[in-house]
């Protein structure tokens, strides 16, 4: 029977989630819910300098954003806790201990000076520094336990088998991967004040927490081979690794801010979807069936497999993520639009106790963007004029291009559908008044831009706008005409 797959995902809290770490969480988070395994979380933070709780936080918070939900870790707990390195000392303590008692690690006493300068040296004679020399590798067991004792500053490192042939290992997206075990150095396990190096420890809690795939980024290759020395002194099972390409940016190079927003924050919030990352994310080295663009999670949590990733470095297009974010914002529920798009609304004029009291009111804004908005925030730029009540911020250039070069044409065009939306024993609503303005159309022999391009500007203050008549729906019968009023004052009250 297969052992059950478990996995991880192990952010260091030293800045927020950034978008190649995203892919390596939903990588795992997928396939973990595609084999019915499980999807640990776990923090490592074991650099006392970088890493913060805040940033431990931010972390949580954007997991959670994006809808990747752990079986194991922090804030629900598991069998395999605790979840942060530092509180795991204790595990590579006792690892060490079973190294010592293995023959597998020793004491060295070389200071950074000395091997600073054996470095140097190296180099000056023109060759490449070969790594450790292993000075201390054959220290007599009684010299080194009475240096401890004495106080003698010392790492720990593992002691490389002489006759250790070629590390390999078939990785599940590059295949066979081998590596000389003669340039491996005896590579330091825990430093001088006792806390454990990065390998070290990512081997100690991955075979503790009996992870059985170690999905990741490629720039984690090199120490894959070194991880396998650790795991074989240990006596622990190796598990499958699955290396993940590299994400470019447009212009060809590694993803960096130089490119834009990094971070799964910036993204949320630019108005963003969780659904829209997810599946975008997904696709940067993933495919279905090479054709299918929009992936539901549903869809990606049943087919997600690894021998679907590809080797291919993945470029970030953001102009495709916009269009991917249009797409799932057509597909939302108006609701759950109202509920999302929350702060831009505020934003654009709203207040948060009209949203409470006008849920039904801001869920028919939704049809206004659902097919032209590809960000939620877009709401905030696009919306405002909803908000004015009786008052209108006339754009200057759509004065200029629409109510000055038509003159008394336009002027014409705006009292004359004043005139039909003062008329009350038309409904207020879309149909209607878009109709009876319509009409005038034939009556002052007028183009349909001509007449309603007035309008448009009178009411949103724009040339550019959502549906107008739609817009005019949703607003007060006073407040429309008390627009028109104005801009038919401030316009051409004068010519």
């Amino acid at each position: 029977m297969a052992q059950p797959v478990r996995v991880r995902f192990a952010p260091s809290p030293t800045g927020k989630l950034h978008i190649g770490g995203a892919r390596t969480a939903i990588y795992n988070w997928a396939f973990a819910r595609a084999t019915g395994g499980a999807f640990v979380l776990r923090i490592e933070d074991t650099d006392p300098e970088r890493s913060t709780e805040e940033n431990t936080q931010i972390i949580l918070r954007a997991m959670r954003w994006l809808g990747l939900d752990w079986d194991e870790g922090p804030e629900v707990g598991g069998a395999h806790g605790p979840y942060r390195q530092t509180e795991r000392m204790e595990t590579y303590a006792h690892a060490l201990e079973d190294l010592k008692a293995r023959g597998a690690a020793y004491p060295c006493f070389c200071t950074k000076e000395e091997l600073d300068a054996k470095r140097a040296a190296a180099e000056a004679c023109g060759g490449a520094y070969g790594g450790y020399d292993r000075a201390c590798r054959d220290i007599d067991p009684g010299e080194a336990r009475a240096r401890i004792e004495a106080g003698e500053p010392h790492v720990w490192r593992l002691k490389v088998p002489d006759d250790r042939g070629p590390i390999e290992f078939d990785d599940a997206v590059y295949g066979p991967m081998s590596f000389p075990a003669d340039v491996m150095d005896d590579m330091i396990l825990v430093r001088s004040d006792g806390t454990p190096t990065y390998n070290f420890a990512v081997v100690c809690d991955d075979a503790n927490m009996g992870i059985t795939h170690v999905i990741r980024g490629d720039d984690h290759l090199s120490n894959t081979p070194r991880q396998i020395l650790i795991y074989e002194a240990l006596g622990y099972a190796v598990p499958t690794f699955a290396h993940l390409s590299m994400i470019l940016g447009a212009d060809g190079k590694k993803l960096s801010k130089r490119h834009g927003a990094t971070s799964v924050e910036e993204y949320r919030d630019q108005g963003y979807l969780p659904d829209t990352m997810v599946n975008f994310l997904a696709l940067l080295g993933w495919s279905l069936d090479g054709e299918t663009t929009i992936i539901p999670r549903d869809v990606l949590c049943s087919a997600f497999s690894l021998d679907r990733i590809t080797k291919k470095d993945a470029v970030f297009d953001e102009t495709k993520l916009s269009w991917m974010n249009g797409q799932y914002i057509q597909r939302m529920d108006p609701d759950a639009w109202v509920r999302l798009s929350r702060p831009w609304l505020i934003e654009a004029g709203a207040t948060e106790s009209d949203i409470d009291e006008r849920p039904e009111w801001y869920a028919r804004l939704y049809p206004l963007l659902a097919e032209r908005e590809t960000r939620l925030s877009e709401c905030a730029q696009k919306l405002p004029y909803l908000f004015w009540g009786p008052h209108v911020d006339l754009d200057e250039t759509s004065i200029r291009k629409v109510l000055l070069k038509e003159g008394a044409r336009a002027e014409e065009a705006l009292r004359a559908c004043r005139a039909v939306l003062a008329d009350e024993t038309i409904p207020w609503a879309c149909d209607p008044l878009q109709n009876a303005c319509r009409a005038l159309v034939e009556t002052l022999d007028m183009k349909a831009k001509l007449l309603f391009q007035p309008l448009r500007v009178a009411v949103c203050g724009n040339m550019v706008s959502p549906p107008l008549f739609e817009s005019i729906e949703l607003m007060d019968r006073a407040d429309v005409l008390a627009r028109i009023d104005s801009t038919l004052e401030r316009v051409f009250a004068s010519q």
